[in-house]
Protein backbone atom coordinates (compact mmCIF):
# COMPACT_ATOMS: atom_id res chain seq x y z
CA UNK A 1 0.00 0.00 0.00
CA UNK A 2 1.45 3.58 -1.08
CA UNK A 3 2.77 5.90 1.91
CA UNK A 4 1.45 9.41 2.05
CA UNK A 5 5.06 10.03 0.96
CA UNK A 6 4.87 7.97 -2.08
CA UNK A 7 2.11 9.60 -3.27
CA UNK A 8 3.61 13.03 -2.86
CA UNK A 9 6.91 11.97 -4.10
CA UNK A 10 4.82 10.43 -7.45
CA UNK A 11 2.95 13.67 -7.30
CA UNK A 12 6.02 15.72 -7.66
CA UNK A 13 7.31 13.20 -10.62
CA UNK A 14 4.21 13.71 -12.54
CA UNK A 15 4.59 17.73 -12.06
CA UNK A 16 8.36 17.49 -13.44
CA UNK A 17 7.32 15.49 -16.56
CA UNK A 18 4.48 17.53 -17.39
CA UNK A 19 7.01 20.50 -17.37
CA UNK A 20 7.65 22.02 -20.79
CA UNK A 21 11.72 22.01 -21.03
CA UNK A 22 13.09 24.51 -22.62
CA UNK A 23 14.36 23.97 -26.83
CA UNK A 24 17.63 24.78 -28.13
CA UNK A 25 15.86 27.95 -29.49
CA UNK A 26 14.42 29.26 -26.36
CA UNK A 27 17.56 29.16 -24.60
CA UNK A 28 19.72 30.30 -27.47
CA UNK A 29 17.03 33.34 -27.83
CA UNK A 30 17.47 33.96 -23.86
CA UNK A 31 20.89 34.09 -24.29
CA UNK A 32 20.85 36.36 -26.86
CA UNK A 33 18.34 38.89 -25.16
CA UNK A 34 20.98 38.81 -22.42
CA UNK A 35 23.82 39.68 -24.54
CA UNK A 36 22.02 42.69 -26.29
CA UNK A 37 20.77 44.02 -23.44
CA UNK A 38 24.58 43.75 -21.86
CA UNK A 39 26.20 45.28 -24.73
CA UNK A 40 23.82 48.05 -24.88
CA UNK A 41 24.31 48.79 -21.22
CA UNK A 42 28.34 49.05 -21.72
CA UNK A 43 27.71 51.11 -24.80
CA UNK A 44 25.57 53.35 -24.23
CA UNK A 45 24.76 53.43 -20.38
CA UNK A 46 28.28 52.69 -18.94
CA UNK A 47 31.62 52.08 -19.85
CA UNK A 48 35.22 50.93 -18.21
CA UNK A 49 38.16 53.47 -17.92
CA UNK A 50 41.91 52.87 -16.83
CA UNK A 51 43.38 55.99 -15.43
CA UNK A 52 46.97 56.09 -17.15
CA UNK A 53 48.72 58.99 -15.74
CA UNK A 54 49.09 60.63 -12.49
CA UNK A 55 47.09 64.09 -13.55
CA UNK A 56 44.75 63.55 -10.94
CA UNK A 57 46.31 62.02 -8.03
CA UNK A 58 45.00 61.25 -5.09
CA UNK A 59 41.81 61.33 -6.21
CA UNK A 60 42.44 59.41 -8.66
CA UNK A 61 45.69 56.91 -9.02
CA UNK A 62 47.16 55.47 -11.78
CA UNK A 63 45.67 51.97 -12.72
CA UNK A 64 42.44 52.63 -11.03
CA UNK A 65 39.58 51.23 -13.23
CA UNK A 66 36.45 53.08 -13.40
CA UNK A 67 33.03 53.03 -14.45
CA UNK A 68 31.66 56.46 -15.96
CA UNK A 69 28.08 57.28 -16.57
CA UNK A 70 28.23 57.87 -20.50
CA UNK A 71 24.02 58.55 -19.65
CA UNK A 72 24.44 61.63 -17.64
CA UNK A 73 26.07 64.62 -19.04
CA UNK A 74 24.50 62.78 -22.68
CA UNK A 75 22.19 65.20 -24.92
CA UNK A 76 18.57 64.76 -23.85
CA UNK A 77 16.30 62.71 -25.59
CA UNK A 78 12.75 63.82 -25.22
CA UNK A 79 11.08 60.46 -24.88
CA UNK A 80 13.43 59.00 -22.22
CA UNK A 81 14.24 62.25 -20.38
CA UNK A 82 11.17 61.49 -17.62
CA UNK A 83 13.11 58.21 -16.86
CA UNK A 84 17.05 59.23 -17.25
CA UNK A 85 18.63 61.89 -14.79
CA UNK A 86 20.05 63.79 -17.67
CA UNK A 87 21.66 66.99 -16.29
CA UNK A 88 24.07 69.69 -17.44
CA UNK A 89 27.91 69.49 -16.17
CA UNK A 90 28.88 71.21 -12.72
CA UNK A 91 31.51 73.65 -11.05
CA UNK A 92 33.78 70.58 -9.65
CA UNK A 93 31.95 67.90 -11.74
CA UNK A 94 34.97 65.00 -12.46
CA UNK A 95 34.84 64.18 -16.19
CA UNK A 96 36.26 61.87 -18.98
CA UNK A 97 36.41 63.79 -21.98
CA UNK A 98 37.78 63.29 -25.78
CA UNK A 99 40.89 65.30 -25.64
CA UNK A 100 40.31 68.71 -28.13
CA UNK A 101 44.28 68.22 -28.75
CA UNK A 102 44.59 64.76 -29.80
CA UNK A 103 41.25 63.25 -31.14
CA UNK A 104 40.56 59.68 -29.52
CA UNK A 105 42.84 59.96 -26.61
CA UNK A 106 40.47 59.91 -23.16
CA UNK A 107 41.16 62.20 -20.64
CA UNK A 108 40.21 63.10 -16.96
CA UNK A 109 39.98 66.10 -15.42
CA UNK A 110 38.02 68.02 -12.75
CA UNK A 111 35.49 70.57 -14.01
CA UNK A 112 36.96 74.83 -12.64
CA UNK A 113 35.17 76.62 -14.55
CA UNK A 114 31.91 76.53 -16.79
CA UNK A 115 31.16 79.37 -19.31
CA UNK A 116 30.70 82.46 -18.20
CA UNK A 117 33.35 82.06 -15.29
CA UNK A 118 36.74 84.39 -15.21
CA UNK A 119 39.65 81.83 -13.58
CA UNK A 120 43.39 82.95 -12.83
CA UNK A 121 45.69 81.20 -10.80
CA UNK A 122 48.03 83.24 -8.54
CA UNK A 123 50.89 81.30 -6.54
CA UNK A 124 48.92 78.04 -7.40
CA UNK A 125 45.70 79.31 -5.86
CA UNK A 126 42.74 79.18 -8.36
CA UNK A 127 40.37 82.08 -8.00
CA UNK A 128 37.08 81.56 -9.57
CA UNK A 129 34.97 84.91 -9.98
CA UNK A 130 37.85 86.87 -7.62
CA UNK A 131 37.34 83.80 -4.98
CA UNK A 132 39.93 81.63 -3.63
CA UNK A 133 39.16 78.11 -4.14
CA UNK A 134 39.87 75.94 -1.32
CA UNK A 135 40.49 73.03 -2.51
CA UNK A 136 41.33 69.90 -0.18
CA UNK A 137 41.59 67.58 -3.25
CA UNK A 138 44.31 69.32 -5.00
CA UNK A 139 48.16 67.50 -4.81
CA UNK A 140 50.08 70.24 -4.80
CA UNK A 141 53.01 67.93 -4.96
CA UNK A 142 55.65 69.40 -7.98
CA UNK A 143 58.96 68.33 -9.72
CA UNK A 144 59.84 71.81 -10.53
CA UNK A 145 58.64 75.33 -10.12
CA UNK A 146 56.74 76.27 -13.15
CA UNK A 147 55.36 80.23 -12.87
CA UNK A 148 53.47 79.42 -16.17
CA UNK A 149 51.18 77.08 -14.02
CA UNK A 150 50.94 78.59 -11.11
CA UNK A 151 50.09 82.05 -12.38
CA UNK A 152 48.13 81.53 -15.23
CA UNK A 153 47.42 83.26 -17.41
CA UNK A 154 49.13 86.33 -16.54
CA UNK A 155 52.47 84.91 -17.34
CA UNK A 156 53.31 83.99 -21.10
CA UNK A 157 54.15 79.92 -21.70
CA UNK A 158 57.66 79.50 -21.63
CA UNK A 159 59.65 79.25 -25.40
CA UNK A 160 60.40 76.21 -25.52
CA UNK A 161 56.84 74.72 -25.11
CA UNK A 162 55.76 77.48 -27.70
CA UNK A 163 55.60 74.99 -30.72
CA UNK A 164 53.82 72.43 -28.59
CA UNK A 165 51.02 74.30 -27.42
CA UNK A 166 51.03 76.56 -30.75
CA UNK A 167 47.64 77.18 -31.15
CA UNK A 168 46.80 77.72 -27.82
CA UNK A 169 49.45 80.38 -27.25
CA UNK A 170 47.75 81.79 -30.43
CA UNK A 171 44.28 81.61 -29.16
CA UNK A 172 44.48 82.31 -25.26
CA UNK A 173 45.06 85.88 -25.72
CA UNK A 174 41.59 86.92 -27.29
CA UNK A 175 39.56 84.97 -23.93
CA UNK A 176 41.53 86.96 -21.47
CA UNK A 177 40.07 89.85 -19.70
CA UNK A 178 41.75 91.93 -17.48
CA UNK A 179 43.64 89.01 -14.92
CA UNK A 180 41.26 86.38 -15.57
CA UNK A 181 40.45 84.02 -18.70
CA UNK A 182 36.93 83.59 -19.40
CA UNK A 183 35.22 80.13 -20.46
CA UNK A 184 32.74 80.76 -23.94
CA UNK A 185 29.64 79.27 -24.27
CA UNK A 186 29.69 75.34 -24.82
CA UNK A 187 32.83 74.45 -23.05
CA UNK A 188 34.76 74.28 -20.02
CA UNK A 189 37.96 74.58 -18.27
CA UNK A 190 39.60 71.60 -16.69
CA UNK A 191 42.47 71.04 -14.10
CA UNK A 192 43.82 67.95 -12.98
CA UNK A 193 44.20 67.74 -9.09
CA UNK A 194 47.73 66.33 -9.23
CA UNK A 195 48.43 70.31 -10.34
CA UNK A 196 52.08 69.82 -10.44
CA UNK A 197 52.22 67.48 -13.51
CA UNK A 198 48.96 68.04 -14.99
CA UNK A 199 48.38 68.86 -18.50
CA UNK A 200 45.02 70.46 -18.43
CA UNK A 201 43.26 73.66 -19.91
CA UNK A 202 45.93 75.67 -19.13
CA UNK A 203 48.47 74.37 -21.60
CA UNK A 204 45.71 73.04 -24.50
CA UNK A 205 42.30 75.36 -23.99
CA UNK A 206 39.14 74.60 -23.16
CA UNK A 207 37.18 71.49 -23.31
CA UNK A 208 34.43 71.23 -26.07
CA UNK A 209 30.77 70.61 -24.47
CA UNK A 210 30.45 67.90 -27.16
CA UNK A 211 33.53 65.95 -26.48
CA UNK A 212 32.55 65.21 -22.67
CA UNK A 213 31.95 61.26 -22.04
CA UNK A 214 30.75 61.05 -18.87
CA UNK A 215 31.09 61.22 -14.78
CA UNK A 216 33.12 58.59 -13.09
CA UNK A 217 31.09 56.93 -10.76
CA UNK A 218 33.14 54.24 -8.63
CA UNK A 219 36.19 52.55 -8.79
CA UNK A 220 35.81 48.86 -9.40
CA UNK A 221 39.25 47.53 -9.54
CA UNK A 222 42.30 48.82 -9.13
CA UNK A 223 46.07 47.66 -9.48
CA UNK A 224 49.43 48.96 -9.07
CA UNK A 225 50.54 50.29 -12.16
CA UNK A 226 54.11 51.64 -13.40
CA UNK A 227 53.73 55.00 -14.24
CA UNK A 228 54.89 54.40 -18.40
CA UNK A 229 52.27 51.56 -19.11
CA UNK A 230 49.70 53.69 -20.61
CA UNK A 231 52.92 54.35 -23.65
CA UNK A 232 53.43 50.88 -24.09
CA UNK A 233 50.48 49.97 -26.72
CA UNK A 234 52.02 46.72 -28.44
CA UNK A 235 50.14 43.35 -27.97
CA UNK A 236 53.33 41.90 -26.77
CA UNK A 237 53.26 44.54 -24.12
CA UNK A 238 49.69 44.69 -23.21
CA UNK A 239 50.14 40.71 -23.27
CA UNK A 240 53.51 40.37 -20.86
CA UNK A 241 51.85 42.74 -18.49
CA UNK A 242 48.92 40.95 -18.40
CA UNK A 243 50.76 37.62 -17.81
CA UNK A 244 54.01 38.71 -15.91
CA UNK A 245 52.63 40.90 -13.17
CA UNK A 246 48.34 40.99 -13.50
CA UNK A 247 48.10 37.24 -13.14
CA UNK A 248 50.96 36.36 -11.01
CA UNK A 249 50.48 39.46 -8.56
CA UNK A 250 46.95 40.02 -9.01
CA UNK A 251 45.83 39.39 -4.65
CA UNK A 252 49.23 41.39 -3.58
CA UNK A 253 49.15 44.42 -6.01
CA UNK A 254 45.53 44.96 -5.99
CA UNK A 255 44.19 48.07 -3.91
CA UNK A 256 41.60 46.25 -2.54
CA UNK A 257 40.91 49.63 0.10
CA UNK A 258 39.95 51.14 -3.13
CA UNK A 259 37.98 48.88 -4.76
CA UNK A 260 34.05 50.14 -5.31
CA UNK A 261 35.34 54.06 -3.66
CA UNK A 262 33.32 56.56 -5.18
CA UNK A 263 34.75 58.92 -7.21
CA UNK A 264 34.54 62.44 -6.04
Amino acid sequence: MATKKDKLAKEKNDADEEKPKETTVEFLSSLAAVLVTGLFIITFVVQAFEIPSSSMEDTLLIGDHVFVNRVQFAPRSNWIQPLVPYRDVHFLDIVVFISPKEPGLYVVKRIIGVPGDRIHLRNGVVYRNGQALQEPYVNHNADKFDSYRNDFPSVPPPPEDLNIWSNWAIDLPQYIKGDDIVVPPGHYFGMGDHRGVSLDSRYWGFIPQENVIGRPMFIYWSFKTPDDQYQKTAWSDRISFLLTRVVLHFFDETRWKRTLHGVR
